[in-house]
């Protein structure tokens, strides 16, 4: 039977201890505080008030975050059955400084497809699974701010290597169904057919068996899966647009959103994200490349 929650095995879930309480109301007044009063301010400081999102996870005292489990190094189980990765471990710290202890958070196994049902369905709180900022996700779904920045980059066989995206034209490319990846080739290269996928590993499988031409995924998963696969190599690390990957949540849970933009700002000022990258990311690129092409999240004018 396949593996629909992380939380099935005791491993991935610790019993709550005590709660420790933190200030949102005074995260919430610094930052009503830093801008000029209006309507609008009003109106979403009003709506922080209200909603009660993040006292319900401090009173259950479990933190429940979507993650992928076949996406190394972002989210995925290892030999052992622990979860590891860049995207587990920002969640387990965001869990310590929520609730006191990184081990009170529910990881819930999501799929690319998955990702908006979950939080509008309440299975998760939050959402930490190399979830791309796209302006059609952000009509269903609220981002907080952002910790990495990727586009998209194409893997295919050394032998038959893709460097140039029109070579794909009359092709098949592999893509996960609802990925970035998806979004963007459906609607900017109609020529090229594309073969759908709900799970990474089935998809990467259809690339070795040779279903498809190469496979297009977020660069910085395209760049750690070609390092660890000889026969087949990036032809092209950047295509598209630079994408945001951020922690999502429900539309109008206001105090939680507000809650994990303080707290990501925080963890990119101490350097803590830094730390994450070099525990969890910098073993599977090496030290050629800058951490700075994934971490630095400033938009570019």
């Amino acid at each position: 039977m396949a593996l629909s929650y992380l939380t099935q095995s005791p491993n991935f879930l610790k019993i709550s201890t005590a709660v420790r309480t933190l200030g949102i109301a005074l995260c919430v007044g610094i930052m009503t505080a830093c801008s000029p009063s209006s309507e609008s301010q009003q109106s979403i400081t009003q709506d922080q008030q209200k909603d009660q999102s993040l006292e319900k996870i401090k009173q259950k005292g479990i933190f429940r975050v979507a993650v992928f489990a076949d996406n190394p190094p972002f989210g995925y189980v290892d030999s052992t059955g622990k979860p590891q990765g860049f995207d587990i471990a920002l969640a387990k710290r965001v869990t310590k400084d929520m609730l006191g202890d990184e081990n009170k958070i529910e990881l819930v196994v999501t799929e690319a497809a998955n990702r908006v049902e979950f939080l509008k369905s309440g299975k998760v709180d939050a959402v930490f699974a190399s979830f791309s900022v796209t302006p059609e996700r952000k009509q269903v779904v609220d981002f907080a701010q952002p910790y990495l920045k990727a586009a998209l980059g194409i893997v295919s066989p050394k032998a038959k290597v893709i460097t140039d995206i029109h070579q794909l034209e009359g092709k098949t490319l592999i893509v996960n169904k609802g990925s970035t990846s998806d979004i963007y080739f459906t609607k900017n290269y109609p020529k090229i057919k594309l073969l759908k996928f709900e799970q990474n590993t089935d998809a990467f499988n259809a690339l070795k068996d040779g279903r498809g031409d190469a496979i297009s995924q977020d660069s910085t998963y395209a760049l750690a899966w070609a390092s660890e696969n000889p026969t087949f190599t990036a032809g092209i690390q950047q295509i598209g647009n630079q994408d945001f990957i951020a922690p999502a949540v429900k539309k109008g849970d206001t105090q939680l959103l507000a809650w994990l933009n303080h707290e990501i700002l925080s963890l990119q000022k101490t350097g803590e994200i830094q730390k994450i990258y070099d525990q969890t990311l910098q073993p599977v690129y090496g030290t050629t490349i800058d951490s700075k092409v994934f971490l630095d999240v400033t938009p570019k004018s």
